[in-house]
C-alpha cells in the first residue's frame, strides 16, 4: 500500500505545486483548442435540391479602408472577420473596401459547377478568391470598371463559375469596392437555375426597355410633326430614365457600350442629370401651359440650365460620383416640390393634369423611399425592391404620357373652339341674321363658284324677287309682324326649290334664288312660275293672316351673262320692269331690258 500523503517522505528540492499547475495549464490549453474548433463556422452546403442559395447568411465581414489586405494574408491568419450587420443584402453607402468571407462545401452527388452571381451591376470592383486547404484554387476580378469582354462570363450581372469538389471545405473571399451604395444580392446557382433567372430578367428588361423606346419614338415623332416643346421635353425625361435603367441593370454594358469604361462610369450620373433636366422643363411647360412669361416656367428653365451645366462638368470629371450622388439626391426632388402648388391648384380647378402629376410624384416618392430603404438596410434586398425604382419610373412615364394626352386634347379643343368661333364669325359675315339665309356677301361667293360649272347645256338661273304689298304690313301691324312675315317668306321659298338651289336675302323684302343644272330657258321660266304660284296662299303668322304677292325678274348664265354682278343687275332690272308693268309676274332679262338703278 501507498502511505497516506501526510506520511510520504518529501525529497529535498522538490515541491508538490508545479506538476499540478502544469497539468492545469495543459488542460486549459486543450479546452481553448476545443472551443476554437467548435467556433469554426460550419460551411454552407450547396445541394441541387436548393438550386439558388443566398450567400448573405454565411458571410462574415472585414473592413479594409486602406486596401492593404490580400487574400493570401487572410487565409494564413490576418485580422479576424466580424459578423455581418443586421441589414439584409446591403452594407449601405461606405467609402471603404470590405472583405467578405464564406465557408462552402458541396453535398455528395451534387453538380460540381456552381455559379457565383452578384446581381447589382453598378459595383465597381470585386476581387474573388476561392481557396481550399489554405491555397487559392480560383480567382477572378469582376465589376463594371473591368472591360466587359474580360469578364469570366459575358453576362449582365457579375458572375463566375466555381468548380467545387464534394467533400472539400472551401473558403470564398470577396473584396468589394464601390463608390455608391454597396448593395450585394449574392447567390450561388446551378447553371440551369442561373440560366432561368437570367432569361427572366432579360425578358423583363426587354419589355420595359421596349416600352420606353416606343414612348420615346412617339414623343419625338409628335415633336417633329407638331413642334410642341412639351413632347421634346418628355423625350429628354424618358431618355434619362431609360439610360439610367440600362446602366443600373447592366444591359448597357452588355449590348450598347461594351468595353467603354468612360460610359460605364458616367452613364448613371449623366442619366440622372438628364432626367432631372427633363423634369424641370416638362413640369414647368405642363403647369404653365406654355406661357413663357409664367414665373414657374422661367424658374424651371433656370433649373434646367443649371442641371445641364452640372452634366457638362461631370462629363469632364470636374467632380466624382460621390459628389454627384449628393447633388442628385437633393436636386432630383426639386422639380416635383416646386410643381406641387401649381398641380394642386390645377386639380382644384378640375383640371386632370394636376391630379395626374400629383399621382406621378407620389409614385416617384414611394420608389425613391424604397431605394433609400434598401441602401440604409431598412428594406430587405429582393426582386421587388431592386426593381422598385425602375417600376416606378415606368409608371411615371405612362402618367406623364397621360399629361401629354391631356395637353394634346386641350390643344385640340382650343383649335376646335377657334375654328367654331371663326366659322361662326364667317357665318355672321355671310348670313342674314333675321332669316338665316345667305346675305349679299354669301350670295356673291356661292354664285361665283356656281358659275364656274355652268355651260350652254347646263344653265344657271338667278331670280331676283320683291314682295308686293310688304310696306303696308309694316305700317299696319308693326315691324315685328313684318319680320315674322319675312321669316315665313324665306321658309316658303326654301320649300319650293331643290336642295341644291340657294335662297338668299339681299335686304328689306328683296330675295334671290339661284338654281343650276337647267336644260332649257323654258325650264327656268317654269321654275319662276312655280315660285310665283307659291304666293297665292296667304301667310298664317302667330296673330295675323297676311297675303302678299311677288314680282320676279331673272337672267340666265351663260346665255345672258357669265358674271355674278352682271346677272344680278339683269335680274334686278327685269324685276323692276315687272313692278312697273303690273307686279305679280315673272320676267326674264336677256339683256334687252334697261338696267334699272334703284
Amino acid at each position: 500500500m501507498f502511505p497516506p500523503p501526510a506520511l510520504r517522505p518529501v525529497r529535498h528540492g522538490a515541491t508538490t505545486g508545479w506538476p499540478l499547475a502544469l497539468r492545469m495549464v495543459l488542460a486549459l490549453w486543450l479546452v481553448l483548442l476545443a472551443c476554437g474548433a467548435r467556433a469554426e463556422p460550419a460551411p454552407l452546403v450547396l445541394a441541387e435540391s436548393q438550386p439558388v442559395t443566398l450567400l448573405w447568411p454565411a458571410l462574415t465581414l472585414l473592413s479594409d479602408p486602406d486596401r492593404r489586405h490580400t487574400a493570401e494574408e487572410l487565409l494564413s491568419g490576418g485580422p479576424a472577420f466580424g459578423p455581418m450587420p443586421a441589414t439584409q443584402g446591403t452594407l449601405g453607402v461606405r467609402p471603404d473596401a470590405v472583405w467578405l468571407r464564406a465557408p462552402l462545401a458541396v453535398a455528395p452527388g451534387s453538380d460540381r459547377r456552381w455559379i457565383l452571381d452578384i446581381d447589382y451591376a453598378p459595383i465597381n470592383r470585386i476581387d474573388v478568391a476561392l481557396a481550399a486547404g489554405g491555397r487559392i484554387v480560383q480567382q477572378a476580378v469582376l465589376g463594371n470598371t473591368q472591360p466587359f469582354s474580360q469578364r469570366p462570363l459575358l453576362s449582365r450581372s457579375h458572375t463566375m463559375v466555381l468548380n467545387l469538389e464534394p467533400g472539400v471545405r472551401y473558403e470564398l473571399l470577396l473584396r468589394v469596392q464601390v463608390q455608391g451604395a454597396m448593395i450585394l444580392p449574392i447567390t450561388l446557382n446551378t447553371p440551369t437555375a442561373l440560366m432561368g433567372r437570367a432569361l427572366n430578367e432579360q425578358m423583363l428588361q426587354g419589355v420595359l426597355t421596349g416600352l420606353a423606346l416606343c414612348l420615346l419614338v412617339y414623343s419625338l415623332a409628335q415633336w417633329v410633326s407638331l413642334r410642341d416643346a412639351l413632347f421634346i421635353q418628355y423625350a429628354l425625361l424618358i431618355s434619362g430614365s431609360l439610360l439610367f435603367s440600362l446602366q443600373f441593370f447592366g444591359v448597357g454594358a452588355q449590348y450598347l457600350w461594351t468595353d467603354n469604361l468612360w460610359m460605364e462610369r458616367h452613364a448613371s450620373g449623366l442619366a440622372a442629370l438628364m432626367a432631372t433636366c427633363g423634369s424641370f422643363l416638362f413640369i414647368g411647360q405642363a403647369l404653365a401651359a406654355g406661357d413663357p412669361r409664367h414665373r414657374l416656367m422661367r424658374t424651371m428653365r433656370w433649373g434646367a440650365a443649371g442641371t445641364a451645366l452640372l452634366a457638362v462638368a461631370f462629363a469632364l470629371d470636374a467632380f466624382d460620383v460621390k459628389v454627384l450622388t449628393a447633388i442628385v439626391s437633393i436636386l432630383g426632388l426639386v422639380p416635383a416640390l416646386m410643381g406641387i402648388p401649381g398641380a394642386v391648384g390645377r386639380m382644384r380647378q378640375g383640371d386632370p393634369v394636376g391630379g395626374t402629376l400629383l399621382l406621378a410624384w407620389l409614385v416617384y416618392f414611394i420608389a425613391t423611399a424604397t431605394v433609400i430603404g434598401v441602401i440604409r438596410g431598412w428594406v430587405p434586398v429582393n426582386f421587388w425592391t431592386l426593381h422598385s425604382f425602375q417600376f416606378g419610373a415606368t409608371l411615371d412615364m405612362l402618367l406623364f404620357m397621360r399629361v401629354l394626352g391631356l395637353h394634346s386634347k386641350a390643344l385640340r379643343t382650343a383649335a376646335e373652339n377657334a375654328r367654331t368661333e371663326r366659322d361662326a364669325m364667317q357665318t355672321l359675315a355671310h348670313t342674314d341674321p333675321l332669316t338665316g339665309l345667305p346675305n349679299r356677301r354669301g350670295l356673291g361667293l356661292a354664285l361665283t363658284e356656281a358659275l364656274a360649272h355652268c355651260d350652254p347645256d347646263h344653265l344657271l338661273a338667278v331670280y331676283v324677287m320683291d314682295l308686293d304689298g310688304f310696306k303696308p304690313v309694316n305700317d299696319q301691324h308693326g315691324h315685328d309682324v313684318g319680320d315674322d312675315l319675312l321669316v315665313a317668306v324665306a321658309r316658303r321659298l326654301q320649300g319650293h326649290v331643290r336642295k341644291s338651289d340657294m335662297v338668299a336675302r339681299l335686304g328689306g323684302d328683296e330675295f334671290v334664288v339661284v338654281t343650276d343644272q337647267l336644260t332649257s330657258p323654258q325650264q327656268a321660266h317654269e321654275m319662276g312660275q312655280k315660285l310665283l304660284e307659291a304666293f297665292h296662299a296667304p301667310f298664317a303668322l302667330q296673330t295675323h293672316t297676311i297675303q302678299v304677292g311677288l314680282t320676279i325678274g331673272y337672267a340666265l348664265a351663260p346665255t345672258d351673262s357669265n358674271d355674278a354682278v352682271g346677272l344680278l343687275k339683269l335680274a334686278d332690272a327685269a324685276m323692276y320692269t315687272g313692278k312697273q308693268g303690273g307686279k305679280f309676274r315673272v320676267l326674264r332679262n336677256p339683256g334687252d331690258l334697261a338696267l334699272a338703278s334703284r
